[in-house]
């Protein structure tokens, strides 16, 4: 035994004595001054447990010897590290057995509850039997001490493990106690799983974000908190039972959210444990169709906003439910030893407002950058699922889609930065074909607002190609010919060739932002002659509208003669570059020419129009 050890043992387990005759003799005071210094010989074993670990992983990293005085170095590290296991296992070994002896004084108890929990979790990650010894001793504080005091203590303690070298270590013992108290508590179970809750939530959140953190491990203490509300759930009866059930439901999405940010490496990994949160969802009375939809996590809220509504801290913790909802359905669309979703897929394919709420929950995994590109991939798929069969004509116009269209316009967004940066050509190919059908799916009254909007607010000259794209074949199939499009294009080829920053676009950065904006500028010039030639002519191609003189010559003398110098001077400084970066060259040559041929198309077309009126 070393002589440190002798030390530490000998010293705690002085003050362990020392505290409990203090108590016999009806001296409190100097029962905590006991305490206090017994707290501070754990702190300073624990900040040498932590320097020595720091000071290896330093070695670890900056060694440069030779195989032999690697191999001493190795011996060294190991006899010092088996040295350190052993001062903490006979120090923790003192504590158990204080605690565990028959004549110990229920003060005593609850002098050290208060304290030692935070101080002894810090050596937990130091080896199994310390881990095993931590958990030994926090639970013997739980058995003995009052359970609303300990819940208290362990949530404290584990904010505080939060900021520790080793939280997944730190914790364990710390969870393990409080899933351990909640059962325990007698009265007011729901405000105190309100306290307790959100703490968890942060710890598991962090948690996840560790380096070398095992998944496994993650799941199994979240999973073990979630089976200690439920069992707390059973116990209780009415309104209070069912904010128990409301706040296990929340808690099953928040960690849902969790464990699949933490996936790293393979997606089926996680099907085994997202499995037996089945049970869970069952009990909470949670539906794939009432988690796709939205409708459970609004329901869940709901019903502890009226509890918690003063409580923004409470409210905040559970900010990835919706994520987390969506990935439950995305699971079972994974594995279909999750849940078997051909009815709610049915169900989403024959209700438009269902669908559209979809689209909104499925925005969250789109738009996530901490998923793995598998996730976004089903998810793709789903959204191929529930527009599969669905035509623009099935789109019951005389539902009010208004209330949606925010949601489903956020949804396109996240849809882009799919397209944009999805890894694969098939991925991307799928996206935009998702894209094209939710689109169509917009009743038209709020389909080209949805457009413009994205029109508007996109950054990348390709995608704004691509929206202008299927606003001109929005048109085509004439579903937007009922609606007042016609006079609004010129908003979004302004957009494009008049920047509201100022100055002409770019070239050739900006080339797809405007071959889109002058063909779709053409073909709303056509449509309108057509239907003005055929008699048709409307508020639209009237005398004050799209085809009045004094927008074709605002048009005319503002953007199409503009562009076309711009054109011409950028085809012949690329021809002078040529002969330094020919391939580079000829590339934007082409692109330029095919502007060139559609500009001056559209130019005959307004000076036609021009001589007529």
């Amino acid at each position: 035994m070393s002589a440190a050890t002798v030390s530490y043992s000998r010293r705690v387990r002085e003050l362990l004595a020392g505290s409990l005759s203090s108590v016999e003799a009806g001296e409190s005071q100097d029962v905590e001054s006991l305490v206090t210094e017994l707290v501070s010989c754990l702190n300073f074993l624990s900040e040498n447990v932590a320097s020595n670990a720091s000071c290896e992983q330093d070695n670890d990293a900056t060694s440069n010897a030779s195989d032999d005085d690697e191999h001493v170095n190795d011996a060294a590290l190991n006899a010092s590290y088996d040295e350190q296991e052993n001062d903490v296992i006979q120090v923790l070994d003192e504590i158990s057995k204080f605690l565990s002896s028959p004549q110990m004084d229920q003060d005593v108890i609850d002098a050290l509850s208060f304290e030692l929990p935070k101080v002894i979790s810090k050596l937990a990650g130091l080896s199994s039997r310390c881990l095993e010894f931590v958990e030994e001793i926090v639970d013997r504080f739980v058995e003995a001490c009052n359970p609303r005091d300990m819940l208290s203590v362990l949530c404290e303690a584990l904010d505080a493990a939060r900021v520790s070298l080793s939280l997944s270590s730190s914790s364990t013992p710390l969870l393990h106690g409080l899933s351990k108290v909640f059962i325990s508590v007698r009265r007011r179970h729901y405000e105190q799983l309100r306290v307790a809750v959100p703490v968890v939530l942060n710890v598991l959140k962090d948690m996840s974000l560790e380096p070398n953190m095992q998944v496994e491990g993650l799941f199994d203490k979240a999973l073990g908190i979630a089976v200690s509300i439920k069992d707390v759930a059973l116990k209780l009866e009415k309104e209070e039972g069912t904010k128990v059930r409301c706040l296990l439901g929340l808690y099953v999405m928040q960690i849902t959210a969790v464990l699949s940010v933490s996936i790293k490496d393979k997606v089926a990994s996680g099907v085994p444990l997202v499995m037996q949160l089945k049970p869970l969802l069952t009990f909470c009375g949670l539906t794939h169709i009432g988690l796709i939809t939205g409708n459970d996590a609004e329901r869940l809220l709901t019903t502890v906003s009226k509890a918690d509504d003063d409580d923004d801290d409470f409210l905040n913790s559970f900010n990835d439910i919706k994520l987390g909802a969506s990935l439950l359905f995305i699971w079972a669309r994974i594995s279909p030893e999750v849940a078997d979703l051909a009815n709610d897929l049915n169900e989403l394919q024959s209700n438009p407002v269902k669908r559209w709420l979809a689209y909104g929950m499925l925005k969250y995994i789109l738009a996530s950058g901490d998923l793995l590109w598998e996730f976004k991939r089903h998810t793709v798929e789903v959204l191929l699922d529930i527009v599969r069969g669905v035509t623009p004509s099935q789109c019951n116009e005389q539902i009010d889609c208004s209330q949606y269209t925010t949601s489903i316009y956020a949804a396109l967004q996240a849809v882009t930065l799919v397209i944009m940066y999805a890894p694969d050509a098939d991925l991307r190919k799928k996206t935009f074909e998702a894209l094209k059908r939710i689109i169509s799916d917009i009743p038209v009254p709020q389909r080209f607002d949805v457009l413009k909007a994205l029109v508007t607010n996109s950054q990348s000259s390709t995608m704004r190609g691509i929206l202008l794209d299927q606003v001109k074949n929005n048109m085509s199939t004439s579903s937007l010919q009922a609606t007042d499009c016609d006079a609004h294009v010129t908003e979004l080829v302004e957009l494009v060739l008049k920047p509201p920053h100022g100055g002409p676009p770019l070239f050739p950065d900006q080339s797809d932002e405007v071959l889109a904006a002058l063909n779709l500028y053409r073909f709303a010039l056509l449509n309108v002659l057509r239907e003005s030639e055929a008699g048709k002519e409307t508020s639209r191609g009237g005398s004050s509208g799209f085809l009045s003189k004094k927008t074709l010559e605002r048009d005319y003398k503002g953007w199409l003669l503009p562009l076309r110098s711009i054109v011409s001077g950028s085809i012949a400084e690329n021809q002078r570059q040529k002969d330094h970066d020919q391939e580079s060259s000829l590339e934007i040559l082409c692109i330029l020419n095919r502007i060139e041929s559609l500009l001056y198309w559209c130019i005959e077309l307004v000076e036609e129009r021009l001589k007529s009126s």
